[in-house]
C-alpha cells in the first residue's frame, strides 16, 4: 500500500515544507514552533509504534486542550493509527462505552483525569496502555518517554482509511462511532479553508474543544493554509481570558458556538482592546440574531459568519463567505457539497420549502462503528439524512430551522424550540433560554422554557410568558417558563435538550 493521496500526515509534512519554521502556537505563556512541534511528533509517532500501536488501531485521545493534543493527533496519523477524540468531561461509564465499542488498544490522557480513566479501563480487554502526561506511575505510560524516539517514515495509509473515530454524543441512547477516513478530513479542511480564506487573516483564537468535530475541522483546515500562521488555543473556553487573548495577541479570527457569543456579551467588552478582531466563526448550533446584532454593535469592525456541519459530515456542509451574509442563514455550501430538502417520504419538496436536510459530499462518513442498520438508516443511495429541518432559498444560502428530533408538536402545530430561544433571548435579562417539549393530555405537548438570567439581571417568569407571548404566535409561546441558574450545556457548549428533558 502507498502514501494515499490525501493522507493527514502526508499533508501535514507539505505543510511544513511550504511554510518553514515559524512561531505558530501560543498556550498558557510559552510560545511554540512549527519546527518544534513537528519534531516532538515525529519522535512521538515512532515511541507509539515502538510501544506497540499498529496500523488501524484506535487510541483514545481525552485532554483539555494543550498542545500535546495536537502532537498525538499528528503522531498517531503518521503511525497508521486511527484518533478517537474524547470530551474530558466524560464519565467513567461513558467513557468505558467508548472504550469498548472502539475496541481502543490505547487511551492519552493527563493527571486529573486519570482517576476516571482507570475506572473506565476497568474490564477492557482490548486496552493494552494508559499514556499520561507527568510521571510514570503504577504501570502508566509517561507520554514524554514516547518522545525519545528517533523519528521515522510514514506508515502507508489509503485515502479512505480510518483516521478518526468520533463519537456523537446523540439525543437518546448510547453514542455511535463515526467513521472519519484522511479523505474526509483533507477534503473538510480543504472546504473549510478555500471557502473562508482572507489574505492576511492569520492570527486565530481557538477556545473550542480539539476533541470535538468542529474542533478537529479547525486543526484540518490550518493544515492547507496559504500562509503562516498563529494560533491561540485556550485549555477550555474562559470569557475574560478570550477577550485577552484577543488584545495581547492582535487576534483577527475566533471559532465559537453561539452559547459562548451569549457568555461573552455578559461581560465588559468595551473594556478591551477588540479592534483587531474580523472574523467570528459560529458553528455547533443555532445563532439568535438579537446575539449578532448585540455583539457586532460592542465590537466595531468584526464580522459574524455561521456555518453549518454534523459530526457525520466532518463538521462540515455549509458556510458564510466573507463579506456575504444573510442573517438567519447559515452559509451557501461548501466546494464538493449538494445539499436537497426532502419530505418524509423522501421526495423533494418545492424551492423555499422546508423539509429535511440531506446530503451528499467527500466529507460524509464511512458509517457508523459496528453499526450496518444505523449506517443504512442515515445513509441511502449516496445521501446522508442529517435529521435536521431546513430549507433552500433562490440565492442558495441554507436555512437551518430545528432538528427534528426536537420538533414540538402542540395541538397539531409544529413549534420550532430555535423560534422561541430567540425570541427570550431578545429580553434584556436573558442570558441563555433552552426550549423543550412536555407531554400533554390535551395537546400532545406543551412548550416549557428554561432561561438563565444574565448576573445581577432580575425578570419573573410571568413576564417573560408574556413578552414571548405578545412576540409569537398564539400557539407557539410557552406557557410554563422556568428560571434556572444555569440552562445545561453539552461539553461544547450546545445547549443539553437531552438533561433539560429531565427536568420536566
Amino acid at each position: 500500500m502507498g502514501l494515499g493521496a490525501h493522507n493527514l500526515a502526508v499533508l501535514g509534512e507539505k505543510s511544513f515544507e511550504k511554510h518553514g519554521d515559524y512561531e505558530s502556537l501560543f498556550f498558557e505563556g510559552t510560545t511554540f514552533t512549527s519546527g518544534e512541534l513537528r519534531d516532538r511528533a515525529l519522535r512521538l509517532s515512532t515511541g507509539f509504534r515502538e510501544l506497540g500501536i499498529e496500523p488501524d488501531d484506535r487510541v483514545v485521545v481525552m485532554m483539555s486542550n494543550c498542545p500535546e493534543v495536537g502532537l498525538c493527533y499528528a503522531a498517531l496519523w503518521r503511525a497508521g493509527a486511527a484518533i478517537t477524540p474524547a470530551i474530558f468531561l466524560l464519565q467513567a461509564d461513558d467513557l468505558r462505552h467508548i472504550l469498548t465499542h472502539s475496541e481502543a488498544r490505547a487511551i492519552v490522557t493527563t493527571p486529573e483525569f486519570l482517576e476516571t480513566v482507570k475506572a473506565a479501563a476497568e474490564g477492557v480487554d482490548t486496552l493494552k496502555f494508559i499514556i499520561s502526561t507527568g510521571e510514570q506511575t503504577n504501570g502508566i505510560i509517561d507520554l514524554a518517554s514516547l518522545e525519545d524516539a528517533q523519528p521515522g517514515d510514514i506508515v502507508p495509509r489509503a485515502d479512505t482509511d480510518l483516521a478518526a473515530l468520533m463519537y456523537t454524543g446523540g439525543t437518546t441512547g448510547r453514542a455511535k462511532g463515526v467513521m472519519i477516513s484522511h479523505e474526509n478530513l483533507f477534503y473538510a479542511g480543504k472546504a473549510g479553508h478555500d471557502s473562508g480564506y482572507v489574505p492576511g487573516i492569520n492570527r486565530t483564537l481557538i477556545p473550542l474543544p480539539l476533541s470535538h468535530s468542529y474542533g478537529l475541522l479547525v486543526t484540518a483546515v490550518g493544515l492547507h493554509s496559504k500562509e503562516p500562521g498563529f494560533a491561540v488555543l485556550q485549555r477550555w473556553f474562559d470569557g475574560p481570558d478570550f477577550l485577552t487573548q484577543i488584545a495581547n495577541h492582535k487576534v483577527q479570527l475566533a471559532a465559537v458556538v453561539p452559547s459562548m457569543l451569549q457568555m461573552l456579551l455578559s461581560l465588559p467588552l468595551e473594556d478591551h482592546d477588540l479592534s483587531s478582531l474580523r472574523f467570528v466563526v459560529s458553528g455547533a448550533s443555532p445563532l439568535a440574531a438579537e446575539v449578532i446584532h448585540e455583539f457586532e454593535r460592542r465590537v466595531p469592525g468584526a464580522e459574524i459568519r455561521e456555518g453549518y456541519g454534523l459530526t457525520e459530515t466532518t463538521a462540515l456542509v455549509s458556510t458564510t463567505p466573507p463579506g456575504e451574509r444573510k442573517i438567519g442563514a447559515v452559509g451557501k455550501l461548501v466546494p464538493g457539497c449538494e445539499v436537497r430538502i426532502v419530505d418524509d417520504e423522501g421526495n423533494d419538496v418545492a424551492g423555499g420549502t422546508e423539509g429535511e436536510i440531506i446530503c451528499r459530499s467527500p466529507m460524509v462518513m464511512q458509517g457508523y462503528w459496528r453499526s450496518d442498520d444505523a449506517t443504512e438508516d442515515a445513509i441511502k443511495d449516496g445521501w446522508f439524512y442529517t435529521g435536521d429541518i431546513g430549507k433552500l432559498d433562490d440565492d442558495g444560502y441554507l436555512w437551518i430551522l430545528d432538528r427534528k428530533k426536537d420538533l414540538i408538536i402542540r395541538g397539531g402545530f409544529n413549534v420550532y424550540p430555535r423560534d422561541i430561544e430567540d425570541v427570550l433571548v431578545q429580553h434584556p435579562a436573558v442570558a441563555i433560554a433552552g426550549v423543550v417539549g412536555k407531554p400533554d393530555p390535551r395537546l400532545g405537548e406543551e412548550v416549557v422554557a428554561f432561561v438563565q438570567l444574565n448576573p445581577g439581571a432580575e425578570a419573573t417568569e410571568e413576564e417573560l410568558i408574556e413578552f414571548a407571548r405578545e412576540r409569537l404566535g398564539k400557539y407557539k409561546y410557552p406557557r410554563e417558563v422556568r428560571i434556572v441558574d444555569g440552562v445545561p450545556l453539552t461539553p461544547v457548549f450546545k445547549i443539553d435538550r437531552k438533561q433539560l428533558r429531565t427536568l420536566l
